[in-house]
């Protein structure tokens, strides 16, 4: 597990920093969960309905543009040995390096299906036949026995280097429908697909969720957090599903019952470079903290209204050395080259009724300069009449 196997309980941050929040500790959430596990599944909770409760597990992961070794093992990230979860939600930034012929070039697929295959191949434990070098036939024939094991991949979408891959226990696949996408470009010329977000929706019996993987307007200049502001108003403005006439579904991404929004937002520390960097050596995050600005958004109450965000116990998660655990404000740059001060630019929001998070915490891959984050909710799904005969 990551560095943190503490459960976090939900609380509200619209109206105060996360860091000054009480923090309940539960140990790890394998054994939270061990606890309350013969109570999930189908039951009544005190209402006309029946309730299907869930568990959700969303992460995000810039992976910087580097494709994923045949051999890269994910069991840790996707914590698989403790086979608590019944759907995964995986989003991923610059899967493929953001350069001019990627951005206007034709989609590069091939990487996105590597990631698939070995997402499968973690939740479903499934082992390459004679270690093969992977290949796209390959590729596509692993992919299509795993999608035929416990876990089934129902969605996945790539706009340039964004991609969202949601994978669920191949028996909850009959209760879920009216499965969608949409893409929104907001990086060059404000269209392009360097930056914005994929999301991907769908109704699990009568509850329907919206997972929301961004990659918002990167730097960190005076006045760059106000552009990462406007991606978050574009890309909740312009994302749109389309309704059916037969039934009332939601359109627009905060119509639905239960929302994740993850991915790497780029949001800094309003500190000066000096005084992050030693604040990080010196591992005070509540100094940090106070002066994050994604925390400061939600502070002032003009953005985000509603959103919620797990407790921040862990390291800052950019911009680390490739294939370290040292930040790269520690290494001295190339002439001229920026340098980049650690920050919390990966983060998983989420808001609706009945979704209840109960882990926050990163994992310690080096593939990247960012480190992935990991959330796990409990979500409660309502159940029409029909079902509960």
């Amino acid at each position: 597990m990551g560095e943190n196997r503490k459960a976090i309980l939900p609380r509200s941050v619209t109206s105060k920093p996360l860091h000054c929040q009480q923090l309940h500790d539960h140990g790890s959430v394998s054994k939270v969960l061990s606890v309350v596990a013969e109570d999930l599944g189908k039951r009544p909770l005190n209402g006309q309905k029946e309730k299907f409760v869930c568990r959700v597990f969303a992460s995000t992961w810039n992976v910087g543009g580097i494709a994923p070794s045949d051999d890269l093992d994910l069991e840790n990230w996707l914590d698989t040995r403790a086979n608590i979860c019944d759907i995964y939600v995986l989003g991923f930034q610059e899967i493929v390096p953001l350069n001019a012929r990627n951005v206007l070039g034709p989609t590069k697929s091939c990487i996105s299906a590597k990631w698939n295959l070995l997402i499968g191949e973690a939740l479903n434990k499934t082992e390459r036949k004679g270690g093969a070098q992977l290949n796209q036939e390959s590729i596509n024939s692993s992919a299509m026995e795993s999608s035929m094991q416990g876990f089934r991949c129902i969605r996945s979408k790539q706009m340039v280097g964004i991609f969202t891959s949601v994978w669920v226990r191949s028996n909850l696949r009959p209760f879920i429908h009216h499965l969608d996408v949409s893409c929104i470009g907001s990086g060059i010329m404000g269209c392009l697909g360097n930056k914005g977000s994929v999301s991907i929706r769908f109704m699990l019996h009568e509850t329907s969720f919206c997972f929301v993987c961004c990659h918002l307007a990167s730097g960190g200049k005076e006045g760059d957090v106000l552009l990462r502001n406007l991606d978050v108003d574009d890309i909740l403005a312009r994302t749109w599903f389309p309704g059916r006439a037969t039934q009332q579904l939601p359109e627009k991404i905060l119509d639905h019952d239960q929302v994740v929004l993850l991915g790497d937002l780029n949001y800094r520390i309003s500190l000066e470079e000096a005084e992050t960097r030693s604040l990080v050596q010196a591992k005070n995050w509540a100094i940090l903290l106070e002066n994050d600005q994604l925390l400061f958004e939600f502070s002032r109450g003009r953005h985000f209204e509603g959103w919620q965000e797990g407790l921040i116990t862990f390291s800052p998660t950019y911009k680390y050395h490739p294939n370290s655990d040292q930040y790269y404000c520690c290494f001295d740059g190339a002439r001229g080259e920026k340098k980049r001060a650690p920050a919390w630019c990966d983060r998983i929001l989420w808001r609706g009724k009945g979704l209840k998070q109960i882990q926050y915490e990163t994992c310690s891959y080096r593939l990247s300069d960012h480190r992935p984050v990991r959330a796990v909710f409990h979500a409660e799904c309502d159940i029409s009449e029909g079902e509960q005969k």
